[in-house]
């Protein structure tokens, strides 16, 4: 049998600990986009990303009009202006793995495996999930989830927007 997992070993020799699969810890975030009556509706940019004190901030998602001709659709992602000065002013776009289409009104799914892909390893400690949610002719707004890694898993952290953006969740699991 071939194995294609990393293996983590527990334990020591001489308590007879066996390798395992390394489990990994999912963040499952949903991110609720509001439906508003309002008379020019644009869909929000979309930003998410962790901190971490006396760390590097780092961009997991940015949700943005990519389709648009000659990249114009970047030029508005400075508009998402908490991120932006965070990380995203240092990146370049399409950023493989990171960026993504607008997302419709209603709750939007999206998942981070530790790592792997833009959440990569992280260190034990405290972070802070964020949220930014800017949209054209409309408002900006930022969601902050704080939690702890390693999480408990099965552990939620939630909170809310009051206009760009709704309820926020942040569920873990292995």
């Amino acid at each position: 049998m071939q194995i294609r997992h990393s293996l983590l070993l527990t334990g020591t020799a001489a308590l007879g600990a066996a390798a395992t699969p390394a489990s990994a810890e999912t963040l499952n975030l949903t991110v609720n986009i509001p439906r508003l009556s309002v008379a020019e509706y644009h869909r929000p940019y979309v930003a998410i990303w962790i901190e971490k004190e006396g760390a590097t901030p780092r961009s997991l998602s940015v949700w943005y009009d990519g389709a648009k001709r000659n990249g114009e659709g970047t030029k508005w992602l400075r508009d998402v202006r908490q991120w932006w000065r965070a990380s995203g002013r240092a990146m370049s776009f399409p950023a493989n793995g990171v960026t993504g289409a607008t997302r419709a009104p209603g709750d939007n799914k999206i998942a981070f495996t530790s790592g792997k892909g833009p959440l990569g390893q992280l260190a034990p400690g405290n972070y802070t999930l964020l949220v930014e949610a800017a949209r054209e002719v409309g408002g900006r707004e930022v969601v902050r989830l704080p939690f702890s890694w390693p999480p408990k898993p099965g552990a939620t952290v939630k909170a809310a927007g009051s206009s760009e953006l709704g309820a926020v969740a942040l569920t873990f699991s292995k």
